[in-house]
């Protein structure tokens, strides 16, 4: 097939998240989570893939491989272990890896909350507290002047509503809640979270584009449930989307589709293929998910694809996943969608929450008996595609 080319500007990533990869972050709720009895969690994080050591050598490989952007995140519980008492070295060590991101060239993309808060908040009613959005912002205008000459982009919390429904609805999470009204609240809370992050950031950092990243899922109604998945969409999705009026851009994260009847999610297609995280294989959902989220916006707020990819074993079925979901963002720019970049999920296998190491999404391998890092095909070929801006 002939080449097809992306716009130029067009922004290739891979991206990880500080407690899946740096290992030992004890000093938040999702370390004392994995500890808890009643917890789902596997198995805890432990070292991780020691990411917090072994960055320098890791953004080399990424570069090496073609990639032009990072995406990583912030670890709060490390730069603000006590409230307001701030880690000078904890802020010269995410200082030292934009920096080094920018001399590889590569745009370092930073994220300030991505599903871990420091013990003191979660102590303090977590995300269900309305005082919790005012200490966020004084903690991401904190973390953005030390930062704000050297991000390229900045993302303010990494999908809050799966945060507020899996720690508040559904129990997978911290706290571990099982409560509507509870996760209602949650969602008010990451809102104004991410208004008044904005705020602290566009203030500390000028320049800087600053936005939110949402999980969406591609759901389809089956049998009459067209009501149902407006009623599922409203707390899960839609109540963001319409938060990030006048960002610089939102991050769309897409991972599969939900065939929703009138009482609820149903069972896929009999022979469905399924991944290891127990989702279906299904690429299209990207194109899907970045139509609505610039139809619900009004085309007012450009899209980056900030998350996407496939737990599998597999690494064909990973390059035949990605190459399909990109296949989809090139419909979607044809039309005249304003996709700016594709970010993969993840760089390196990592901790997948609750369901531990089992999952492997990443490009590259990790054996974590000795840290060895190893390539995968798939993180050649997307490198290629990133290098050269077709496919």
């Amino acid at each position: 097939m002939p080449a097809q080319a992306f716009p130029e500007g067009f922004i290739w990533g891979t991206a990880t998240a500080a407690h899946q990869v740096d290992g030992g972050t004890w000093n938040n709720d999702w370390w004392a989570w994995e500890h808890t009895p009643r917890s789902p969690c596997v198995e805890p994080s432990g070292d991780a893939i020691d990411h917090w050591n072994r960055w320098p050598a890791d953004l080399e490989l990424l570069a090496g491989l073609g990639f032009g952007s990072y995406r990583f995140s912030l670890e709060w519980s490390r730069i603000e272990p006590e409230e307001g008492e701030f880690s000078k070295a904890a802020l010269d060590h995410y200082r030292a890896l934009c920096a080094r991101c920018r001399e590889l060239g590569m745009q370092p993309v930073v994220t300030f909350h991505h599903f871990t808060s420091p013990r003191w908040v979660a102590a303090q009613d977590g995300w269900a507290n309305p005082v919790t959005a005012e200490r966020f912002a004084r903690f991401c205008a904190r973390a953005a002047s030390e930062l704000g000459d050297l991000m390229a982009a900045a993302c303010t919390i990494n999908e809050p509503n799966v945060v507020a429904f899996y720690g508040y609805r559904g129990g997978a999470f911290p706290p571990g809640e099982r409560s509507s009204e509870r996760r209602h609240q949650a969602n008010h809370v990451f809102i104004e979270g991410h208004r008044r992050a904005v705020e602290a950031i566009c203030a500390a950092a000028p320049g800087v584009p600053v936005g939110l990243t949402l999980s969406m899922t591609d759901y389809q109604a089956v049998d009459g449930g067209e009501e149902r998945v407006e009623k599922l969409r409203e707390p899960m999705e839609d109540v963001f989307l319409h938060a990030t009026e006048g960002d610089d851009f939102l991050g769309v994260q897409v991972y599969t589709r939900m065939l929703v009847g009138p009482d609820g999610p149903t069972a896929y297609p009999p022979g469905a293929r399924t991944t290891l995280m127990g989702y279906e294989f299904y690429p299209q959902a990207l194109e899907a998910c970045l139509r609505r989220a610039w139809q619900v916006t009004a085309g007012e707020v450009p899209l980056l694809v900030t998350e996407n990819g496939i737990g599998t074993a597999d690494d064909a079925e990973r390059i035949e996943y990605v190459s399909a979901a990109l296949d989809g963002v090139l419909a979607c720019l044809a039309d005249g969608i304003d996709v700016r970049g594709y970010t993969y999920w993840s760089a390196f296998d990592n901790f997948e929450w609750a369901f531990g190491y089992r999952p492997t999404f990443g490009l590259i391998a990790v054996d974590r008996s000795t840290q060895e890092r190893i390539p995968k095909p798939s993180a050649s070929w997307l490198g290629q595609i990133a290098a050269g801006n077709s496919v």
